[in-house]
């Protein structure tokens, strides 16, 4: 008989259309075989092998107890809890088996087969809800390295395949009974109810402001925010033709000023941005950086930095204002990353715009429109992309989160300023 073919208890996964994956036993046995047991109780990983051999040989009461034995040496040995979960899937017992992944899941919440074959259990003993749950987090926690083995591949293909199934028919049971969502355009409340439905419903993935350094609590992680909370943006906007006049003057001196935007010096950060670090792919005209307004780059953009000057900008010692022109070479993109801060917020103004640009903030997809600016929270994972032949260039400047009071402003700038002093005398 294979593994396949073994019955389930009597009225456990009858109401089920498909019968539960094999899949579970594959990855326990690939787990057990492939871990390093240096750092684990020797005679512990010794009855855990001598187990893997009987299972293959389906000797499973042997198996059981040979685990057994080893977990009462060693109750840490993940790999042990995921053969004993396994041998009892193969005898039938899945209650027996949950309990296993159960404890393989205390050891170590992010180790995906456990949630694959806890899935794989809830979904033949006829709980859909959970199995989808268990079948999401391991697809959140798999690397694509993982996936590169068949039985792990045949495990994710798998859990997607049900994910899938599952979605689609409470996404028809729960659009039928409540309708349309009631607010529609571009209201607050209109994103906040449709965002509720698509996260519901698993259509998109949950994303929070996560700051690299910085983070002020209670601020609400929105990815692009309404323009009714901004109201410089038509000024900004109106003023469009005369900085792209002055963008013109600085493209045409030879790049002069024009620098790579990434400048990293540690190794770890300069590794993941090896792509774009010192490159000018991405390149930035700085008329303020590090709160220190660049005077000759001003000059050269007079109308801009007297625009710039009545924005609601941060005031932050070597920190903000900032505010550039973003440039980016044709076939370039800026990979995923998140801000320091979420205090405040960057604004876009597109100056030059080919086709096939685009920037991606959390969940949206935000195409850039010539003449119109907008605001996002860079501290939400976003990343950017020119698909084409052509530059882009952007104004780019932060403000500050319209949330804040007055007197929360004066107490981050204050507060950020003496972090810094603190941390230059490290």
């Amino acid at each position: 008989m294979r593994k396949s073919d073994l019955p389930l208890p009597e009225g456990l996964g009858q109401n089920r259309k498909k019968r539960p994956s094999r899949l579970d036993h594959a990855l326990a046995h690939h787990f057990a075989v492939t871990t390093d047991f240096t750092a684990l109780s020797e005679d512990a990983a010794r009855l855990n092998r001598e187990a893997v051999r009987a299972m293959a040989e389906r000797r499973l009461p042997e198996a059981a107890r040979l685990l057994e034995q080893a977990l009462a040496l060693d109750k840490t040995l993940l790999p042990a809890w995921m053969n004993l979960a396994a041998v009892k899937r193969m005898a039938g017992d899945l209650a027996g088996a949950l309990a296993a992944t159960d404890e393989a899941g205390k050891l170590d919440s992010q180790y995906f087969p456990a949630w694959m074959m806890r899935g794989a259990l809830l979904e033949a003993t006829g709980n859909p809800r959970q199995a989808a749950h268990s079948y999401q987090h391991a697809l959140n926690r798999i690397r694509p390295e993982d996936a590169a083995d068949p039985a792990t591949g045949r495990a994710v293909a798998r859990a997607q395949e049900f994910l899938a199934t599952y979605r689609s028919e409470m996404e028809a049971f729960f659009l039928d009974g409540i309708g349309p969502v009631p607010a529609t355009g571009h209201s607050a409340p209109a994103r906040r109810m449709n965002g509720f439905v698509d996260h519901l419903l698993g259509r998109r993935k949950i994303y929070h402001s996560n700051p690299g350094s910085l983070y002020y609590p209670g601020l609400p992680s929105i990815e692009i925010h309404d323009r009714e909370d901004f109201p410089f943006l038509p000024e900004l906007e109106a003023a469009t033709p005369e900085i792209q006049r002055e963008l013109a003057t600085v493209l045409a001196d030879d790049n002069a000023g024009i620098e790579p935007y990434a400048q990293f010096e540690d190794a770890r950060t300069a590794q993941r941005w090896h792509q774009l670090n010192y490159s000018l792919n991405w390149s930035a005209y700085h008329l303020a950086n590090r709160g220190e307004r660049i005077a000759a780059h001003r000059e050269k953009c007079p109308f801009t930095a007297a625009l710039l000057d009545r924005m609601p900008q941060p005031s932050l010692a070597q920190r903000s204002p900032a505010a550039l022109f973003s440039i980016l070479k044709p076939k370039t993109h800026i990979p995923p990353h998140c801000g320091v801060a979420n205090f405040r917020l960057i604004c876009h103004l597109p100056l030059i715009l080919p086709e096939a640009c685009r920037l991606r903030v959390g969940n949206v997809i935000q195409h850039w429109k010539m003449g119109e600016a907008f605001v996002f929270d860079d501290s939400i994972e976003h990343e950017a992309w020119n698909d084409s032949d052509h530059l882009r260039v952007v104004l780019i400047f932060d403000i500050w989160h319209p949330a804040l009071s007055d007197e929360e402003k004066a107490f981050l700038s204050h507060a950020v300023t003496f972090v810094d002093r603190f941390n230059e005398m490290k």
